[in-house]
């Protein structure tokens, strides 16, 4: 072999080589930087609330946001997309990419619009992937002093007057009118159904005489309550309220296993990765569960669960059957 020919197959062979060193210093880095892309949460969050700021939902969004920043080390957008009786927010939210970049908080309101609508934009077990069941908050049940002194009373001057009391309620399908409606089941009485765009309205009414019992969450007429102004006779919880401590349950009051809590919940889309479900629901329950977040969900009006993907999950399955029941039994028409 001649010294040209020689030359060109040792330069040759020097380029071969350092492609061969350059290719596997790529395929030694390239593990490295994908798993730093892939690294969970690498930017913003979003939480699609289907109701508008300030509301049960909004509330607890705002403070499990606030929450998991320091443990995420991301900040958390809360994104209201009220309208359609939620429909539109967690509809949303179901059509989202199941990154774990959008979730949702709501309230029942994905258990009862299933059979209170006749078509929705998602299914409650199949659009979701569970993550945290965060709180609930019990309907508590409210007259005039001088109309009744207790549930018992109540029920008894509705027998007695079959229907010409009222009752009023935050709006339609809401948990307070199905709590209402199930009582009526449960003790055979006849009121009508009065519906009012929010809760202070609805108390509104009961004030100036136009309904004789207003059914809410807690915190709409609490303050009202503790001051007089209203009597509650009842809250819809499984355990009486810790501030309103000498107002009994609905099963206290004569209804075995009577339990219509609202209950906040942290979902994400179907097909969310689960080591992004996993990581979120530990960093969850880890932060619920902080004296500081208990104690700003109670003066929420919520009692902390802290509860997993599994819990949730029951608690859907569950309360989907439970309302659609109370819906049926009721008469109520899917709109």
């Amino acid at each position: 072999m001649n010294v040209r020919k020689k030359n060109r197959f040792r330069r040759r062979d020097l380029l071969v080589g350092a492609a061969g060193i350059a290719f596997g210093a790529m395929g030694a880095a390239w593990p490295r930087t994908s798993a730093a892309q892939g690294a969970y949460p690498s930017r913003p969050i979003r939480i699609i609330v289907p109701f508008a700021a300030g509301g049960p939902s909004d509330i607890m969004a705002r403070i499990l946001a606030d929450a998991l920043y320091p443990s995420l080390g991301q900040s958390i957008v809360i994104e209201n997309r009220p309208g359609g009786g939620a429909n539109i927010g967690i509809g949303l939210a179901a059509r989202a990419e199941p990154d774990g970049y959008t979730l949702l908080v709501t309230t029942s309101a994905i258990v009862i619009n299933p059979s209170l609508y006749k078509s929705i934009p998602f299914d409650p077990i199949k659009s979701f992937a569970p993550i945290s069941d965060l709180a609930v908050s019990s309907q508590m049940l409210s007259v005039m002093p001088n109309f009744a002194g207790s549930l018992a009373e109540f029920v008894a001057k509705a027998k007695a007057a079959p229907g010409k009391l009222n009752y009023s309620s935050p709006g339609l399908g809401t948990q307070a009118q199905l709590t209402v409606e199930l009582l009526k089941l449960r003790a055979g009485i006849d009121i009508v159904h009065v519906p009012f765009n929010g809760g202070p309205p609805a108390v509104q009414a009961l004030m100036t005489g136009t309904v004789q019992l207003v059914t809410n969450a807690v915190p709409t007429s609490e303050a009202l309550a503790r001051q007089g102004t209203i009597r509650a006779i009842a809250v819809s919880g499984e355990r009486r309220w810790p501030s309103l401590p000498d107002v009994p349950t609905l099963i206290e009051c004569g209804y075995p296993g009577f339990v219509t809590d609202t209950f906040a919940g942290l979902f994400a889309p179907a097909g969310t990765p689960k080591p992004i479900v996993d990581k979120l629901a530990a960093a969850a329950r880890e932060v619920m569960l902080k004296p500081d977040v208990v104690e700003r969900a109670r003066r929420a009006g919520f009692s902390v669960v802290g509860g997993g993907p599994d819990i949730l999950a029951a608690r859907v399955q569950r309360e989907v059957a439970f309302n659609r029941d109370i819906i049926t039994r009721a008469g109520i028409e899917p709109r």
